[in-house]
């Protein structure tokens, strides 16, 4: 314990045993009536996300930083390849019509997920090279404008996919992280308009895209159909007052909600521990980001950019589903950080902890 951040440590711990003893309830109907083992979905997610990941997790705590941000272009190379595979009939897994999973034997791996931690790294070290002095205004142009093709090339994969929930993520931060690296503003402000119209763009070509901003927007326009989830959500975090149910004696898990697993776990949680749990939740994630971002000050350009990276990409995406299940934002399909069903996103965060654990011992 001498060596690791004790309240990013504790603070972490506590989210992930939250996480599992809310799987543990939400996922006993949908377990039993698909497997007729009540926690079947709560040992997948042990064997196959929380373990692997604490041992690779584990790994990266004790790996050399420099030798991480030296194979760190190699990890995103792999990654994309990986990313590129899901597209081949062989390789790939077309689910919910998605080309986003690939099937190794009983596994089914989601190439993206990790995708937003090797980026990170990569960013780190790219932007690091490129800032580090008091470059003219030609070369931090040119440097900008080549930021600009990497991350375009990289949405490419996702857009295809499609997997514009990720996208989100990865635009957001790209951009925090090229604002942290102390280029002009001009070009972080450039940056915001482009993402913008592209976002705007990805959403207005696709119809379940706008289905989801309509429902955002009016959730009654049609509660059986496109604003059915939304109004799920409203309900069943609404249901759950102050102090909740109590742990295992939520109703809407019964087939009412959709997706109550993954997507969605979190109006469960509320439903069960109350707006003081949900409260409580959204305040271990600002800790962590806190905890992430101080971290990340008091340290060199390369560890500071993968802590702020690694700590913002977390909380973020949390307080994006959290947001978006309470009606706040548009749902999106992003995963509940360390708590959401999925072996992909768990081990991916849980290597981004161990990573951000490596940083702070330094």
């Amino acid at each position: 314990m001498e060596e690791v951040d004790r309240i990013l440590f504790f603070t972490f711990l506590t989210i992930l045993f939250a996480g599992i003893l809310i799987l543990a309830s939400v996922s006993v109907p949908v377990s039993q009536k698909r497997f007729g083992n009540p926690y079947y979905f709560l040992f997948h997610q042990l064997i196959f996300g929380i373990l692997p990941g604490i041992f690779l997790g584990f790994l990266f705590f004790k790996i050399d930083l420099e030798w991480l941000k030296k194979f760190s272009p190699l990890f995103l190379f792999l990654n994309l390849v990986l990313m590129g595979l899901v597209f081949l009939p062989f390789f790939g897994v077309k689910i919910s019509g998605g080309a986003r999973w690939l099937k190794i034997g009983p596994i089914f791996l989601q190439p993206s997920e990790f995708f937003k931690l090797f980026l990170i790294l990569y960013l780190a070290g790219w932007l690091e090279k490129r800032v580090e002095k008091k470059f003219s205004k030609k070369i931090i142009r040119e440097t900008f404008f080549a930021f600009l093709i990497l991350i375009g090339i990289f949405s490419l994969f996702l857009v295809l996919q499609p997997d514009i929930s990720t996208l989100v993520i990865i635009f957001s931060v790209s951009l925090t992280m090229f604002f942290l690296a102390k280029t002009p503003l001009s070009y972080t402000f450039f940056f915001i308009a482009l993402a913008s119209i592209s976002l705007v763009f990805l959403v207005k070509i696709a119809p379940y895209r706008l289905n989801r901003v309509l429902a955002f927007f009016n959730p009654d326009l049609d509660p059986l159909g496109i604003g059915y989830q939304i109004r799920q959500s409203l309900i069943t975090i609404g249901s759950g007052g102050i102090l909740g149910k109590g742990l295992g004696m939520s109703q809407q898990k019964f087939g009412t909600l959709p997706q109550a697993i993954s997507d969605t776990i979190f109006p469960v949680f509320a439903e069960e521990t109350g707006f003081l749990g949900g409260f409580f939740l959204l305040l271990l994630f600002f800790i962590f980001f806190w905890r992430g971002f101080k971290i990340g000050k008091e340290k060199g350009k390369f560890e500071g950019l993968v802590a702020f990276g690694i700590s913002f990409w977390i909380a973020f995406q949390a307080f994006y589903n959290i947001a978006s299940m309470s009606g706040i934002l548009p749902i999106s399909g992003l995963p509940l950080p360390f708590i959401s069903y999925g072996g992909s996103h768990l081990i991916s965060e849980l290597m981004a902890v161990g990573i951000l654990f490596n940083i702070a011992k330094k």
